[in-house]
């Protein structure tokens, strides 16, 4: 695992990476990412409806393809999740978008 792989693993997307606590709080629920330029992150997904689940994201990045693109990560079909806080699910990379 290289130094951006270990800095990004276990942290939420969106919080700076100098966040003294860039980690998962422990009342919120939670998507890991799973592969893409995003791998390792978790997506905070607290009060997010089924089908707001079940659409997937597009999370800006400047990892993607094109920088300042989108990652595209959606749930597997028929993948268990779990509710309340935690993790509660995986969306998996499926491209990128500008």
């Amino acid at each position: 695992m290289n130094g951006d792989e270990q800095l990004r693993n276990g942290r939420v997307y969106g919080r700076d990476h100098d966040d003294p606590n860039p980690g998962p709080l422990p009342h919120r629920t939670y998507a890991e990412l799973v592969g893409g330029p995003l791998d390792g992150l978790l997506l905070d997904i607290h009060g997010w409806r089924t089908k707001e689940i079940d659409d997937g994201v597009a999370l800006t990045t400047e990892l993607s393809r094109w920088p300042g693109g989108r990652a595209l990560y959606d749930p597997q079909p028929g993948e268990p999740r779990t509710s309340g806080p935690g993790v509660a699910c995986r969306f998996y990379y499926s491209g990128d978008a500008p």
